[in-house]
């Protein structure tokens, strides 16, 4: 038998939910949003958090504007102690913001914590044990009357414990741990026992926190087994259901929104996913989710760069480019369809719209992320990546006639290099391609003079000899044309022709695009000019120029 064998695993059980309703809900309000970073997320850690990293990381997670915050477990640690005690004593924590405690069910370890909660404003004092099939039956042998002893006797400990300090505002919250692998039923009955203990009231509400410790299920059977229990846990309207979902399966996001159209109050998770095993909830994910919807997530999650500097400094962990929402390459688009796709919808984009941009589910901006790194080119790359950059950085507006020149110019100059190509370098390619107006011709000078048309008496450098050259026309281009054929008996045939102002006011520059006929090749030539007739011009000598090139190399 192979080492990888999937015959030994089996699938965790279907939860037997008739006329269930969360799959025609939609989300449209934030949780209660609960983080466990100090505490879950630090004993995650290879070196956990010392005293100076905890304060920042408070410090963030009060600022996004998080209101419930477990901050570590006071009795079995005596850096969480101390951290706690800095918290009370040194009067960090916000009328607004609640602190919750960790402690198991045991009655010296309940003690401890209340003790380090001496003189808090209000608090939420954790309490939980193990109640899944294979805890009761391989770690502590017990039946489920011996586990649910267990976890009656500890919420009776912990009601006592808040009546020696009546001065505080307490609130319970139980954790049946390893929710997921409890049969549903036997979570129900063991809920209802600490229930009755607690015996709350829709005016003091307990909380009940529903953990998929391990992730063993899909999104839609932990879905299940959270409308089950709220249908079935008694005084409903008394407890805020809770869930704290982890990342085994990759779908603990996905299972926590699911979880509240189920019908949970309130969500536990951490920045940026962090937690033991693949992690736990990510709250920036779930929290973006919300907001791509439309729904405010009730956080300020507007500052990402902060976020990750303080996460990585006191996790000592990176980001992921690919983390969702606020990872650094999420914004790039590196495609040559994607690219053209969302240059075109930025282009058609209104301010007082909702937001429709292809590849791009919200505005980068909202999350302090500016359009350069929207798009970037490399070999993969296409016409709508590089004219982004040219327009972005440099006001360059191509046409398509001349996307379709430098294009293969930009690929060749990316698939040599072998990585990114930037903007800059694109601008150079651009100008030492098409921006030829001084050899083998070069226009020195010229005067129009206009009367029914115009007439042009032009000085150009041909081949290093200073030529007069004069003609007529509609307009300056074709008065330059016929002066050329008269003068060289070469025509010039304009195919396509295009211009704009580089920036705005009267001293703007202008840049002139022109596309030629030149022996039945097509050759684009630019020029930038403050002058617009010089600019057109001289776009017609580069074009003429680079056509002379163009035949000397063929031949």
């Amino acid at each position: 038998m192979t080492v990888f064998n999937h015959q030994r695993y089996q699938p965790a059980p279907a939860v037997k939910l008739q006329n269930r309703q969360w799959p025609d809900r939609t989300l449209t309000h934030a949780p209660r949003w609960a983080s466990v970073d100090l505490r879950d997320g630090n004993q995650a850690l290879l070196d956990p958090m010392s005293v100076a990293q905890k304060k920042r990381l408070w410090a963030l997670l009060v600022k996004i504007g998080l209101k419930e915050i477990e901050v570590g477990f006071p009795s079995a640690s005596q850096p969480d102690y101390d951290f706690v005690r800095w918290l009370i004593e040194e009067d960090q924590i916000p009328e607004d913001v609640t602190i919750q405690v960790l402690v198991q069910a045991r009655k010296e370890l309940i003690d401890r914590t209340y003790q380090a909660l001496e003189g808090v404003k209000h608090a939420i004092v954790h309490v939980y044990n193990s109640t899944s099939t294979v805890q009761r039956e391989r770690v502590f042998n017990k039946d489920c009357d011996g586990i649910t002893a267990i976890a009656v006797q500890g919420a009776k400990w912990v009601k006592e414990g808040a009546e020696a300090y009546p001065d505080t505002e307490w609130k319970f919250q139980y954790s049946p741990e390893s929710f997921t692998g409890t049969e549903i039923d036997y979570a129900v009955e063991v809920c209802d026992a600490v229930i009755d203990v607690w015996q709350p009231t829709p005016e003091r509400p307990c909380i009940i926190n529903l953990p998929s410790t391990v992730e063993n299920t899909t999104p839609n059977i932990f879905a299940d087994q959270i409308e089950y229990f709220c249908n079935r846990v008694s005084k409903r309207d008394s407890i805020q259901v809770s869930v704290h979902t982890h990342n085994d399966r990759g779908c603990a996001v996905a299972a926590a929104e699911l979880a509240m159209l189920a019908g949970a109050d309130r969500v536990e998770g951490t920045l940026m996913g962090n937690g033991e095993r693949t992690g736990n909830m990510d709250i920036v994910t779930m929290a973006m989710n919300l907001y791509s919807q439309g729904v405010d997530p009730e956080l300020d999650l507007s500052n990402p760069d902060e976020m990750i500097a303080v996460y990585t400094e006191c996790t000592q962990m990176p980001v992921h480019p690919r983390h969702p929402w606020v990872g650094e390459l999420v914004y790039t688009a590196f495609s040559g369809s994607h690219q053209d796709a969302i240059q075109k919808c930025l282009h058609r984009q209104q301010p007082d719209e909702h937001w429709q941009v292809a590849y791009l589910p919200i505005d980068p901006r909202d999350i302090g992320r500016s359009y350069e790194a929207v798009i970037r080119v490399n070999s993969q790359s296409g016409k709508g990546g590089m004219s982004f950059l040219l327009e972005r950085d440099y006001g360059i507006r191509l046409p398509r006639w001349v996307q379709l020149e430098l294009s293969p110019l930009v690929q060749k100059a990316s698939e040599a290099k072998g990585k990114e190509i930037t903007s800059a370098e694109i601008y150079q390619l651009f100008c030492d391609n098409f921006v030829a107006d001084a050899d083998p011709v070069q226009l020195k000078s010229y005067r129009i003079e206009s009367e029914e048309g115009e007439r042009i008496s032009a000085e150009v450098i041909f081949n290093g000899e200073v030529r007069t050259i004069t003609g007529e026309g509609d307009g300056a281009i074709s008065a330059f044309a016929d002066a050329w054929q008269r003068a060289t008996g070469d025509s010039i045939n304009v195919v396509d022709y295009s211009e704009h102002a580089l920036g705005e006011g009267s001293d703007a520059e202008a840049i002139t695009y022109v596309q030629l006929n030149a022996g039945g090749e097509r050759v684009v030539g630019v020029a930038f000019d403050p002058d617009t007739v010089s600019a057109s011009l001289n776009a017609i000598i580069s074009a003429m120029n680079r056509s002379a090139v163009i035949r000397e190399h063929a031949a």
